[in-house]
């Protein structure tokens, strides 16, 4: 499953993570890194961006980043 597809308000952790490109850098350089436990606030109207809670603070994602971040929802 991918970032891109959890449900507003469902909790997941990081499993897998692109290793390169300058976006996937940055978003490193931010702390979403595997084994991180996110949590999607909300979407956009049409949905994108996307926002996510991590290490205690709020990130907002395009989604087609979130498309390569690969979780495991948390039950």
């Amino acid at each position: 499953m991918t970032l891109s597809e959890l449900t507003v308000g469902a909790s997941a952790v990081v499993r897998e993570f692109p290793k390169s490109g300058a976006a996937f850098i940055r978003l490193r350089e931010m702390g979403l890194l595997a084994g991180t436990r996110v949590t999607l606030v909300r979407t956009a109207p049409l949905g994108d961006p996307l926002e996510i809670k991590l290490r205690g603070y709020h990130l907002t994602l395009r989604k087609t980043e979130a498309d390569h971040v690969v979780i495991e929802p948390v039950v």
